[in-house]
């Protein structure tokens, strides 16, 4: 956080009627990294944060990168057993936990022998953990001295295509490098910021961090309602969110007379990735906020790497923008040659500053993302004459589901585990509001009566909420080549016949 430019009185952190200035959160951030250092977290080392969108939440990672060791966000939405797995997987020293998820805290704890420490840091105590108010209270304001290119490195877990999630480790931020791409979404500034997402997500976290780098206020909504997003704007003369685009339709489908009980003239900024956005959502944002929003392609492996600016974003339907500042682009085709224009091929992003490192133990995974200096999450994708460019496809098989990447490997292993299921295959199938939605086709053994209200419940026991498939189809046997690859196009490409973009 740069902590020169304002104010020590101004406002720097808010949540409900919790607000902290900038003097108050450096020196709470500080005496809770002291803290944190006593406790034995050092550089490097993993510390999990599992909670809510909080003000703590953010001064708690904070404090973890300002000791130089590695935040590493936990998605809310998994179950027991996959908390454990991220757990174990990190080799975290430490866990941070929310009121929400103690429970499943305690249900997990006994087997993760190697976590030294667990902090409550929310209203609960529990005797088994510390509490952040103990810490902050016995922690030196000066806080602990570090190499600042130590700072800002983070581990989210992304699940990939081998079934289980695998964490996309960055070991710190250069800040120089990433300037130019703030500055094409025109966020280079101080600036009033909501959180409208989830921080465990990798955008809502890193939109907050920017904000504090430039000295701005950072609003944070519990959980994202859509007229209470609208409040936050007005009460708070808020210039900046970051939504995916289900947020956006939530927001655009409110009554205009409910819309128009709120002053959003102080927005600015609104800046949208995560997922495919249809253009009646973009000329909605466009009609309620005006000329304001800024579109990305990214990943939470390679940062950002598109910005579509507003007055390309109608004019242009469909592009995710050209190559952001600092950023090399390249779409090959099948044998690694550079497509034409307008000709479908994987997006390359050429090796920059602000790349994760690794996928953390995975090495196997991490060479599969490259080509040389090149690197691919594995999207197809054309680009015009003019350098815009359209993401069409993918060439692995990934969902996104309201924004939420979602890996339908990891799904299948689970539901082969039922005893009835002798093969499945999962995909996205269009929704009209989430994008996608999960469909699990099974070939079932014979002389099974397995329903589709059987494999959801037992895909429910295994899995959180949004990787459970939302519709199930039977099938007398599922289409696979003479290798026996699975031919998922075969079952998938019915669903999107008269669509524009399979994504």
């Amino acid at each position: 956080m740069d902590t020169t430019g304002p104010s020590p009185h101004a406002p720097a952190l808010i949540e409900g009627d919790r607000t902290l200035t900038w003097r108050e959160l450096i020196a709470t951030r500080n005496r809770l990294a002291h803290a944190l250092a006593g406790l034995g977290l050092s550089a490097g080392e993993h510390a999990i944060v599992y909670a809510p969108n909080s003000a703590n939440y953010l001064i708690a990672s904070a404090a973890v990168r300002a000791v130089g060791a590695i935040a590493v966000p936990m998605n809310h939405r998994l179950v027991a057993e996959e908390v454990a797995y991220v757990i174990d997987d990190s080799d975290a020293a430490l866990v941070l936990v929310g009121d929400p998820f103690l429970a499943t805290a305690e249900a997990v704890r006994a087997g993760a022998d190697r976590v030294r420490k667990w902090i409550t840091i929310g209203r609960e105590r529990r005797p088994w953990a510390a509490h952040i108010d103990d810490l902050v209270e016995s922690g030196d304001p000066a806080g602990v001295s570090i190499d600042p290119s130590q700072v800002g490195g983070s581990m989210v877990y992304t699940a990939g295509t081998t079934g289980k999630p695998k964490g996309a480790r960055r070991s710190g931020m250069d800040q120089a490098a990433l300037l130019p791409r703030l500055q094409a979404l025109d966020i280079a500034r101080p600036h009033v910021h909501l959180v409208a997402g989830p921080l465990y997500h990798s955008a809502p976290g890193a939109f907050a961090l920017y904000t504090h780098l430039f000295g701005g206020t950072v609003v944070v909504m519990p959980k994202f309602d859509a007229e209470q997003a609208l409040a936050l704007i007005a009460r708070h003369r808020v210039t900046s969110t970051f939504m995916a685009p289900i947020l956006l339709k939530r927001i655009a489908d409110l009554p205009e007379a409910v819309r128009a009980r709120y002053d959003l003239s102080s927005m600015e900024v609104i800046v949208m990735a995560a997922a495919p956005c249809p253009m009646k959502v973009k000329e909605d944002v466009a009609r309620i906020f005006g000329p304001v929003l800024y579109e990305f392609y990214g990943s939470t492996e390679l940062g950002m790497n598109t910005v579509l600016r507003p007055e390309d974003v109608l004019r242009r339907p469909g592009s995710c923008g050209r190559a952001a500042p600092g950023v090399e682009l390249a779409i090959l085709d099948g044998e690694g040659r550079p497509a034409r224009p307008r000709e479908p091929g994987e997006l390359f992003v050429r090796r920059y500053e602000g790349m994760f490192d690794e996928y953390w133990k995975k090495p196997e995974a991490t060479r599969q993302t490259q080509r040389g200096d090149w690197l691919s999450v594995g999207d197809v994708a054309w680009m015009d004459e003019d350098g815009f460019v359209y993401i069409c496809d993918r060439v692995r098989d990934m969902v996104i589901s309201g924004g939420v990447n979602i890996y339908p490997a990891e799904i299948e292993d689970v539901l082969h585990r039922h005893p009835a299921v002798q093969d499945v295959a999962v995909f996205g199938v269009p929704d009209d509001e989430w994008g996608e939605r999960l469909h699990a086709a099974v070939q079932r053994f014979p002389n099974t009566t397995l329903t589709a209200e059987g494999l959801i419940d037992f895909a429910r026991a295994h899995l959180g909420g949004y990787k459970i498939p939302r519709e199930v189809s039977f099938h007398p046997e599922l289409p696979r080549d003479s290798a026996g690859k699975l031919l998922k196009r075969v079952l998938r490409d019915p669903y999107w016949t008269g669509r524009t973009s399979r994504v």
